[in-house]
């Protein structure tokens, strides 16, 4: 029996995966270590716990974790960020430009691709780089 908790994915498997499939993986990748950031930061409570998940998986958000990470990447790391970064996505949100949706987007994809190679650490890491300045996000 397959473990999709610990999946780890290499090779052709790993390439036949498009970026923007990394890109849904790492969506939810990054939206459990959010809602886990909460959790230990005491802000899962409420009401507010839905719009504060929200606040942190916007893309301005992602936008900005990206700049803040993009220099700690390793080269294998930069080219799948580059990889995501050029998705052929087809629509923005409103409130993000097309810059930012492009920035998360890459993030989102670096995190799938980090989840799905089973580096949970790594991903974690660049995580906690992402939220070092988010203290004070409220």
């Amino acid at each position: 029996m397959e473990n999709y908790f610990a999946i780890r994915l290499e090779g052709d498997a790993l390439r036949a995966i498009s970026s923007v499939g990394l890109a849904h993986m790492g969506d939810a990748v990054y939206e459990v270590l959010a809602r886990g950031w909460l959790c230990v930061h005491g802000r899962a409570t409420g009401r507010g716990m839905h719009r504060d998940a929200v606040r942190l998986v916007c893309a301005e958000f992602q936008a900005a974790g990206a700049e803040r990470i993009r220099p700690l990447l390793t080269e294998e790391e930069a080219a799948v960020f580059r990889r995501g970064r050029n998705a052929q996505v087809h629509t923005v949100p409103g409130h993000a430009s097309r810059a930012q949706y492009g920035e998360a987007t890459a993030l989102e994809a670096l995190f799938g691709w980090l989840y799905l190679t089973g580096q949970r650490d790594r991903a974690n890491a660049l995580f906690c780089a992402v939220m070092e300045e988010a203290e004070g996000w409220r």
